[in-house]
């Protein structure tokens, strides 16, 4: 897995944000999903680099980037990072959070976009319904009030099969890495601290208002209602379209990185 020595430094208005930057060509960027950073995109970005420019940061209060000491909001943080570069506008590729972040970005600063790919995501207005996730989020939330590192790991871990999947389903690299990320991201706070993040509210009302072409993936073992929600967004904006990552679940470009490449590609190459 590649490390802070990768990694270069943008000086925000709130501490320095970590990013990886490589290759050339039209900007990519791939944003993570909770808890986790950067890295959760190795083993794509390589092939992606030999064609465009891939830039990979990591999320405010996540792995190398500096915790919040102020009010933020994701897609502002985003768009800053892109104006320091002055790069763009990007295809933004979002897994679970990261998906949010990509249509918050590209709702509140839509001159810095040029297409979006959500897995695993919808829009921030989504919440999982269905009893098995509920149980996970009531679990992790009360092991970190209890600050019970040990008991949010195992509950957090378990998202990453998902339901009716084990570890053995994934092979023990996944969860290793996923487990080093989500450590040294927790390891960052502490169960008392203020949450400072702003979210961008009503964002699935204003899909209509995303002008660009939007890709919906999914992998094929996620929940029902997760497959109805990228399907609905999809169709809300004028330009949307889906696409499914067989025999994956939420972790889809962790689980199968050369499927979830071969569908990202087919979709750049219509831009």
């Amino acid at each position: 897995m590649t490390g802070a020595s990768d990694l270069r430094l943008f000086p925000s208005a709130d501490g320095d944000l970590a990013y990886r930057d490589t290759g050339s060509g039209d900007l990519v960027v791939l944003l993570h999903s909770g808890f986790v950073d950067h890295r959760l995109w190795d083993d794509l970005v390589p092939g992606l680099a030999e064609r465009y420019r891939v830039i990979a940061p990591d999320t405010r209060g996540h792995g190398f980037s500096a915790n919040a000491t102020a009010p933020f909001r994701w897609a502002d943080d985003l768009a800053a990072l892109l104006r320091h570069l002055d790069a763009g506008p990007a295809v933004l590729v979002g897994l679970s959070m990261g998906g949010v972040i990509a249509t918050d970005t590209v709702l509140e600063h839509p001159g810095r976009v040029r297409a979006v790919v959500t897995a695993g995501a919808a829009t921030g207005d989504f919440r999982y319904t269905d009893p098995w996730h509920r149980e996970v989020q009531e679990e992790t939330g009360r092991a970190l009030a209890a600050g019970d590192v040990t008991a949010w790991l195992d509950a957090f871990l378990r998202l990453v099969p998902g339901p009716d999947r084990t570890a053995d389903d994934l092979g023990p690299d996944i969860l290793r890495r996923v487990r080093e990320m989500a450590l040294h991201t927790l390891s960052k706070h502490t169960p008392d601290e203020k949450d400072r993040l702003v979210r961008v509210s009503g964002t699935f009302d204003r899909a209509g208002e995303i002008r660009v072409p939007l890709l919906a993936v999914n992998g094929s073992l996620e929940p029902d209602e997760l497959h109805a929600a990228a399907e609905r967004l999809a169709a809300a904006v004028p330009d949307g379209r889906t696409a499914t990552v067989e025999g994956t679940g939420h972790y889809s470009a962790m689980e199968r990185p050369d499927a979830f490449t071969r569908v990202l590609l087919d979709f750049l190459e219509t831009l």
